[in-house]
């Protein structure tokens, strides 16, 4: 019984700081050219990786990393497309790669370990 209360309390911590990452990505990208939220970027990354220790599942490892990648790529090259928002995207886009990365990063590195048997 109290280790079915862990696990959903662990649930629960990972679901809130998915929240507040794509919340923090969003919102900072938004107001970034008028206001600096201090150590958003270490805050996104901390956030980032809780959610890539609690909430990704093994059978989601793939699907993560492969969506993180395209990300980056098809993001990066699409954004000067748009110039009337570019900035605002950019910002956006920006934060939510380093909360996304983070949590990519640690995906990647558990399934590293768990290949490697270590």
């Amino acid at each position: 019984m109290a280790k079915a209360k862990s696990t959903n309390n662990a649930a629960m911590v990972g679901k809130i700081a998915l929240v507040i990452g794509l919340l923090l990505a969003v919102v900072g990208g938004l107001i970034q050219q008028t206001y600096q939220i201090p150590y958003a970027y270490l805050i996104l990354v901390i956030l980032g990786a809780i959610v890539g220790f609690i909430n990704i599942a093994e059978k989601n490892v793939v699907t993560l990393l492969l969506g993180i990648v395209a990300l980056t790529v098809v993001g990066n090259a699409t954004l000067n497309v748009i110039p009337a928002v570019n900035m605002y995207l950019i910002a956006i886009l920006t934060n939510f790669l380093a909360f996304i990365g983070a949590a990519g990063f640690i995906v990647a590195l558990k399934a590293i370990l768990q290949v490697s048997k270590i």
